[in-house]
């Protein structure tokens, strides 16, 4: 009983009660999943905004010894991306904790750009790895709307506010412009990994920053990853076998499963219509489909 009450008895009375106690480490552990981007109404995304919180908290955590971060993500926006990265390192900074990432299924692109804030970086032998680059993708529909007779009516104050517009044909000068930012985004993302990892990081292979994707081992041999480990066993190396691990996680809204009594009252109807769904009223067709394809092009 007095080894239970001990952690919330003041440091003079305890070490009366119990000479020589000592609390069990801590670990505090955030979670970091899905497409990185803005949030929906019935959909959330993974953001600054969403994830603030959460990493506050698990860096205030009372006892912790470290910070652990769950990565599952196939990226999404650079900004939020990196807007993520730097919030861990300040708080890891100004809390003076060491920061350990674990990724799932994927840390890639964007997802990998978070793991990287951390001073480690684990996986399992089949987490894909990587995809530092930068992409665009659309879709052009000129030849759609002569054949539906559709007439197209823009009106613009600025020559370049119609660039690439997906009902217009391609301008070799607007590839151009869309490369060069491409370029400049490209960059950093280069340096930010390459400031992170250090001489760990194998950099004069031209594949590491040229979008390609490895899984566990192979992003170990390249320096973007530093073993292969998962969190339990990882932090019982590091903390002893008596580590605890508290999740860290935001509040859900009540509108969405799991987000308290009222949504527990409603699941019924939301769980009836499913979660694709919600996607659709959330973010639209387009923007579901947008978000397959990114865990689809790691094979997930």
């Amino acid at each position: 009983m007095k080894n239970r009450i001990a952690p919330f008895l003041p440091p003079i009375v305890r070490n009366r009660i119990l000479p020589g106690w000592e609390p069990k480490p801590v670990v505090a552990v955030v979670r970091l999943a899905g497409v990185i981007g803005p949030s929906q109404p019935l959909r959330g995304g993974l953001n600054l905004a969403s994830v603030a919180g959460p990493l506050e908290a698990a860096f205030s955590l009372r006892g912790a010894k470290a910070v652990a971060l769950i990565v599952n993500s196939p990226g999404g926006s650079p900004v939020q991306s990196s807007l993520i990265y730097k919030r861990i390192r300040s708080l890891a900074e100004e809390k003076e904790l060491p920061v350990y990432a674990f990724a799932e299924d994927v840390a890639a692109s964007g997802g990998y750009m978070i793991a990287c804030a951390a001073d480690e970086i684990y996986a399992d032998e089949s987490s894909v790895i990587g995809s530092i680059g930068v992409v665009s993708a659309g879709f052009g529909f000129t030849g759609l709307i002569e054949k539906l007779g559709v007439e197209r009516r823009v009106h613009t104050a600025g020559e370049s506010k119609t660039m690439l517009d997906p009902f217009q044909p391609e301008k070799e000068d607007d590839v151009k412009r869309l490369v060069a930012l491409q370029q400049a985004v490209h960059e950093n993302f280069k340096t930010l990994v390459q400031d992170a990892r250090g001489e760990r990081l194998k950099a004069d292979d031209p594949a590491v920053f040229s979008g390609e994707f490895w899984a566990g081992e192979g992003a170990v041999a390249r320096g973007l990853i530093d073993g292969i480990a998962d969190i339990r066993g990882k932090m019982r190396d590091l903390f002893g076998k008596e580590v605890k691990l508290k999740l860290v996680s935001p509040r859900t809204p009540w509108w969405r499963p799991g987000g308290g009594v009222a949504s527990n009252r409603l699941g019924g109807a939301f769980q009836g219509f499913g979660a694709g769904f919600a996607a659709e009223i959330g973010d639209g067709l387009i923007a579901a489909a947008q978000r397959r394809s990114l865990w689809s092009r790691f094979g997930l």
